[in-house]
């Protein structure tokens, strides 16, 4: 139980309408219609680039993708709080968490300043010893590069290592790190958790620290 890393948007938080208003406010103003909820939300977990590749779709050009993604990230840096929250749980199990030594950092694919800026905006920063994002190495999730930094960082090895996701890139980053894997099932994607099956399954953040106690 030495380190504990959490993915960040659909695990801690629940960002997806400030992801959502802020796509179809690039959209906008690249002079398309907006998106459904739902459907930004499954472009969501890949990192920004890819997020607005998606929802401008397959006819739009690179100059409009790259126009497109930087009206997208000065929206999203001024409203990614408006409604996002963490999740119910959430604190509570990082408070437990912290109370038994537990160190714990955020692996995400979010740029490396927006996912500090949220964590600090929500008071989550102080759980954390480290928080990396999709810019902070040179490849992304499901790439076991984050894990493997954050493991030298904490001097674990893999057995004292979880990855605790919403979405099968979790997993697969934690296979491919040799750690165990979390899943949540209340997250932006849990249905491709099927696509590739954690360890274990929780259905509230509160349910973690009793799972780590009980596999320590």
């Amino acid at each position: 139980m030495a380190l504990v890393i959490f993915d960040l948007d659909g695990t801690l938080v629940d960002s997806v309408d400030d992801l959502c208003n802020s796509v179809n406010a690039a959209r906008g103003y690249m002079g398309l219609p907006p998106l459904p909820r739902d459907v930004v939300a499954s472009y969501v977990g890949n990192g920004a680039p890819v997020l607005i590749r998606r929802a401008m779709g397959p006819d739009a050009g690179e100059q409009q993708i790259e126009e497109a993604l930087a009206f997208f990230l000065s929206y999203y840096r001024e409203h990614m709080l408006d409604n996002t929250r963490p999740y119910p749980g959430v604190v509570e199990a990082l408070e437990r968490l912290h109370e038994k030594g537990v160190k714990m950092a955020v692996l995400t694919n979010k740029p490396q300043r927006f996912s500090r800026d949220m964590c600090a905006g929500l008071g989550l920063s102080p759980y954390f010893f480290q928080i990396y994002g999709g810019n902070s190495f040179e490849q992304k999730k499901p790439d076991p590069v984050g894990i493997r930094t954050l493991m030298e960082e904490a001097k674990a090895r893999p057995k004292e290592t979880w990855m605790v996701g919403d979405s099968a890139t979790d997993v697969l980053t934690a296979r491919n790190a040799g750690v165990q894997s979390v899943g949540v099932t209340y997250g932006i994607s849990p249905a491709s958790l099927r696509e590739a099956p954690p360890d274990f399954l929780i259905h509230s953040m509160t349910e973690l620290p009793a799972l780590l106690e009980r596999k320590r």
